[in-house]
């Protein structure tokens, strides 16, 4: 017996500019569900971000700027 059998199988990662030919109708929706997602976590993080930047340069910005 191979231990290697054993091992799950990385789940499928979809990725940008992937042909999109070979997908289901559900396939193509769980993509669209999936990116959706990922949007709205990397916005969520950009916002984030620039209130952690702007929160910066009010605490550093020069007395009469």
């Amino acid at each position: 017996m191979d231990w290697d059998d054993e091992k799950p199988k990385p789940p499928k990662v979809a990725s940008i500019g992937e042909n999109l030919e070979t997908h289901s109708v559900a396939e193509l929706e769980a993509r669209i569900s999936a990116f959706t997602a990922e949007i709205e976590r990397v916005k969520t993080e950009l916002a984030r971000k620039r209130a952690h930047e702007s929160a910066a340069a009010a605490l550093f910005k020069k007395a009469g700027d």
